[in-house]
C-alpha cells in the first residue's frame, strides 16, 4: 500500500467550509518572510561590497528577525493543518532555512567573517524561495503524518539536508579561499573569509553530521513504511528515497576515504558540492516532476499556488 492510497476524499462541502483556503495572517506572513530574507540577501551583498562595518553589524539582527518570521510562519502553517509542520516541501524548505539560520547566529559570532555570513544567509534566501515557489494552501494532514514515525523521520532527514548544505557553505568557501590564494590575492582573504583549516573541519562535520542523521533518516523511513504496510519495492522507486540513498553513500564513501587520508581537502569540498545538487534535486526538482509519495496532506492536486511566481 502506497502513501498516497492512504488519501481520503475531500468533499464538497469540506472545500466549501473554505479548509482549502489561503489565510491572509499566513499570507502576509510569508510575504514578511520573502522581505526580510531579501533585506538579509541585500546586506550580505552590501558588506562584502562596501566593507562597511555597518553593515556587519546590522546582518546578525537581520538573520535573527529572519528565523523570528520562518518560525511564525511554520507556527501558522502548524495550527493549520493540525500536525507537524512538515508534511510538505514548502514547509521543509523554511524549516530549513530555520536550521541554517540558528547556525548562522550561534556560529557567526564566533567565526566574525563576512563571507560566511553572506553565504549563509543566501543559502536560507534560495530556500525560502524555493519554499514560495512550491507553496500552496494550508491542507489537512494525513492521519499518518501525526506518527512517531513520520515526524522523527522528517525532522531527521529535514536535520541531515541542512548538515549537508552546512558542509556545502563551508566547501564553497574553502575553493573560493584556495582559488584567490592560488592567484596570490591574499588581502582578499584574510579577515574575510574564515581560515581554511576552519573551514575543512567545518565541512568535516557537516558531512558527519549529514551521513549519521540520514542513517537514522533512512531508518525511521524503513520503520514508517512497515507501519504503513508499504512494500520495499515501492520505497526504494521513490525519487527522493533514491536521491538521499545515493546522498548516504556519496558521504559514506567519502568519510572512509578523508579518514584513511586518501581524498585532498578540495576532492573532499567538491563532492561535497555535489551531495548539495542532489540534496536540492531530492527537495525541488523531485517536487516538481512529481516523482515521490513524499507529501502527507490532503491538498487537492488542482489547489493553486500561494504566491504566484
Amino acid at each position: 500500500m502506497g502513501v498516497a492510497s492512504l488519501s481520503t476524499l475531500v468533499t464538497a462541502e469540506e472545500m466549501g467550509q473554505g479548509r482549502f483556503e489561503v489565510s491572509t495572517a499566513e499570507s502576509a506572513v510569508l510575504l514578511l518572510v520573502v522581505a526580510v530574507h531579501g533585506i538579509a540577501g541585500v546586506v550580505g551583498l552590501l558588506q562584502l561590497v562596501c566593507r562597511s562595518t555597518r553593515c556587519r553589524s546590522l546582518l546578525w539582527p537581520v538573520a535573527l528577525m529572519a528565523v523570528l518570521c520562518d518560525t511564525t510562519l511554520l507556527g501558522l502553517r502548524a495550527v493549520a493543518i493540525g500536525a507537524v509542520p512538515l508534511t510538505g516541501t514548502c514547509e521543509a524548505c523554511v524549516f530549513l532555512a530555520v536550521v541554517l539560520g540558528v547556525l548562522y547566529l550561534l556560529i557567526g559570532p564566533m567565526i566574525d567573517r563576512v563571507w560566511f555570513g553572506s553565504v549563509m544567509v543566501w543559502i536560507s534566501a534560495g530556500l525560502v524561495g524555493m519554499a514560495v515557489a512550491l507553496a500552496r494552501p494550508a491542507a489537512p494532514a494525513q492521519a499518518v503524518a501525526s506518527t512517531p514515525w513520520a515526524v522523527a523521520h522528517a525532522a531527521v532527514m529535514v536535520l541531515a539536508a541542512a548538515a549537508v548544505m552546512f558542509a556545502a557553505a563551508n566547501s564553497t568557501l574553502y575553493l573560493l579561499g584556495s582559488h584567490r590564494l592560488k592567484r596570490k590575492k591574499v588581502m582578499q582573504v584574510l579577515g574575510r573569509i574564515p581560515n581554511m583549516e576552519t573551514l575543512g573541519d567545518m565541512n568535516r562535520v557537516g558531512l558527519l553530521a549529514g551521513f549519521v542523521l540520514l542513517t537514522v533518516g533512512l531508518v525511521s523511513g524503513l520503520g514508517l513504511i512497515s507501519t504503513l504496510g508499504m512494500g520495499m519495492a515501492s520505497w526504494a522507486a521513490d525519487g527522493k528515497v533514491i536521491c538521499m540513498l545515493a546522498i548516504w553513500c556519496l558521504l559514506g564513501v567519502v568519510l572512509v576515504l578523508d579518514r584513511f587520508s586518501m581524498l585532498r581537502e578540495k576532492g573532499r569540498a567538491c563532492v561535497t558540492l555535489v551531495a548539495f545538487v542532489l540534496v536540492l534535486f531530492a527537495i525541488l526538482g523531485v517536487a516538481v516532476t512529481g516523482v515521490t509519495q513524499h507529501e502527507f496532506s490532503l491538498l487537492l492536486p488542482s489547489a493553486t499556488p500561494l504566491v504566484r511566481v
